[in-house]
C-alpha cells in the first residue's frame, strides 16, 4: 500500500485534536476527514486508507460521501471517481500529520529562509519555476485568469502575483516577472514563514509542484 507509513501515524493520532490542528473536518461512520486542497475538498477514509475527491457540491458534497458512493460509477456518462494521485495523497496525508494550530506570519520568504531550505531545495529538490516562465512570462495576466478556479487573491508583486492556499494552513505566493527583450522571464514560489512548522521540506516540494502543475494545466487549456 502507498503511504502505509503515513497512513500508521496518522491512525495514531487522536482524530478530534487532528482536524483542529489541520483547520479540517471529522466525522464518523465511516471514520473520515475532509480536507481542502487547492479549492476541491479530499475525504480521507481511516479504516480503508483511501482519499477521493470529492464530488461537485462543495464541502456539502464531502459531508454527505461515503466510501461506496465513491467507487460507484459517478454519472450517466461512465465517468468514475477515482482517488487522489500519490503525490496529493502524500501532502495530504503529511498535511494531517504535522499541521500546527498556529497564526500565520503572512510574510512571504523564499524557500532558502526556512529551516533547512538553504540546502534542500537544490537540484532535485529544485522549485518548479521554470514551468512557470515557461507558462506565464509571455502574458503573465493568465496567472490572474487562470487563478480564479483556485480562489487564489492578486497581489502587488512582479508583473503578475498571486497567493493561494494549498492547504488550509499552506499559502503559496506565485510570482512571475514578463520575458522582454532584454531580460528573460523570471518566476517565485514564496511560503510563508510558518511553512515549515506545517509540512516538512519534502512534502513542502510537493504542495509546491502539485500547484505549479495545476496553474500551468489550467493555462494549457483555456488557450
Amino acid at each position: 500500500m502507498a503511504h502505509e507509513g503515513l497512513w500508521e501515524q496518522l491512525n495514531k493520532l487522536n482524530p478530534t485534536k487532528t482536524a483542529q490542528r489541520a483547520k479540517c473536518q471529522y466525522l464518523d461512520n465511516p471514520q473520515r476527514y475532509i480536507v481542502s486542497m487547492l479549492n476541491t475538498e479530499y475525504v480521507v477514509y481511516l479504516s480503508e486508507r483511501e482519499i477521493f475527491p470529492a464530488r461537485p457540491g462543495s464541502q456539502q458534497s464531502a459531508v454527505r460521501s461515503t466510501l461506496r458512493e465513491h467507487r460507484r460509477k459517478a454519472s450517466p456518462s461512465g465517468l468514475t471517481v477515482e482517488p487522489a494521485a500519490f503525490l496529493e495523497q502524500l501532502c495530504l496525508l503529511s498535511y494531517l500529520i504535522n499541521a500546527q494550530d498556529l497564526p500565520l506570519a503572512c510574510k512571504p520568504v523564499g524557500p532558502e529562509t526556512l529551516p533547512g531550505g538553504q540546502f534542500f531545495f537544490r537540484g532535485q529538490h529544485r522549485l518548479p519555476t521554470e514551468k512557470l516562465e515557461k507558462a506565464f512570462g509571455d502574458h503573465p495576466e493568465i496567472l490572474h485568469q487562470v487563478s480564479v478556479r483556485f480562489d487564489a487573491e492578486q497581489c502587488e508583486f512582479g508583473d503578475a502575483s498571486i497567493r493561494l492556499n494549498v492547504l488550509p494552513l499552506i499559502p503559496l505566493t506565485i510570482v512571475i516577472w514578463r520575458r522582454d527583450e532584454e531580460f528573460d522571464a523570471r518566476a517565485s514560489v514564496l511560503f510563508d514563514q510558518t511553512a515549515a512548522s506545517q509540512l516538512p521540506l519534502d512534502a513542502l516540494l510537493t504542495a509546491a509542484n502539485l500547484t505549479v502543475d495545476a496553474l500551468v494545466k489550467n493555462a494549457t487549456e483555456s488557450n
